[in-house]
């Protein structure tokens, strides 16, 4: 195939004309796709209008005679507008919508039993407005062990269909260590890809048993990450402060966080049963 590319003479030029496809792009063998060419102007956020009077001129007179600076034609108006924050809020939640109906499809096919195995996210019962609760167990995340993609699709599928209305989440820090903290990309992933009803229709995060270094992590991170979030969290201390909220037979969670929480707390409260998990 080189002579095809790199003809050594006239001869071998020659010979590959009939082996070279009918159009091999510019002088410089550039493919030129006219609806993907775009204009050069010196000041890319000014006007269209701007942007033909002023064309190649200024700053960019530098780029001299090369094939990219010479593009003329129609602007690809959705990059266009998305660089210049004037894409319809519409078409960016469509787009969106599609990327996540891409994940949904992607939960839906793809066998998630050993993430399931690890009982740390499920449903258990409402809060004192009715709202559905679901539960996530920290403890039972081994960040380290699992694919965390799989993770990601197993959160998906199992809350697709809580999310259509409201609903509140429990997460129960209680004992967790380095080995088990959800790191900030992840979080932010998952944030970006969700439905848009999933961020609505939460109304409460409630983050049992929260220690100095994670009350920080998740200042930082509803603060500079997430926007929206911040003031859905609430922090509880103890269990007692818990069922505040949620009543003692609205929800479930491990032995261990009982048995922490007494240790702790010192609470006499009658706590339900809680299954093995």
């Amino acid at each position: 195939m080189l002579p095809l590319y790199f003809p050594r003479s006239l001869v071998e030029e020659r010979q590959s004309l009939p082996l070279l496809p009918e159009d091999i792009g510019n002088a410089e063998g550039e493919p030129v796709v006219p609806e993907r060419q775009i204009r050069i102007s010196k000041k890319p956020g000014a006007s269209e209008d701007n942007s033909d009077e002023e064309g190649l001129e200024g700053d960019f007179s530098f780029i001299g005679s090369h094939a990219f600076a010479r593009m003329e034609g129609d602007v690809d108006k959705q990059r266009r507008l998305i660089l210049q924050g004037q894409l319809s809020e519409a078409a960016l939640q469509k787009q969106h919508q599609r990327n996540y109906n891409r994940w949904l499809c992607r939960a839906r096919a793809e066998d998630l039993s050993d993430i399931a195995s690890l009982k740390a996210l499920y449903q258990t019962g409402v809060d004192n407005c009715g709202r559905t609760v679901m539960a996530v167990v920290g403890r039972n995340i081994p960040v380290t062990l699992i694919d965390m993609e799989k993770a990601l699709l197993y959160f998906i599928h199992v809350m697709d269909h809580i999310v259509v209305k409201e609903y509140i989440i429990v997460y129960f820090h209680t004992l967790t260590n380095v080995y088990n903290h959800l790191d900030s990309d992840f979080l932010k992933k998952l944030s970006d890809i969700v439905d848009v009803k999933y961020k609505r229709n939460l109304k409460a995060l409630y983050f049992v048993h929260p220690t100095f270094r994670s009350k920080v992590s998740t200042w930082f991170f509803t603060t500079f990450t997430v926007s929206g979030l911040k003031d859905k969290v609430h922090h509880v201390e103890s269990l007692q402060q818990l069922f505040t909220a949620i009543p003692p037979e609205q929800i479930d969670f491990p032995p261990f966080v009982l048995e922490y929480d007494i240790r702790e707390n010192g609470s006499y409260y009658s706590y339900p049963s809680s299954p093995d998990l």
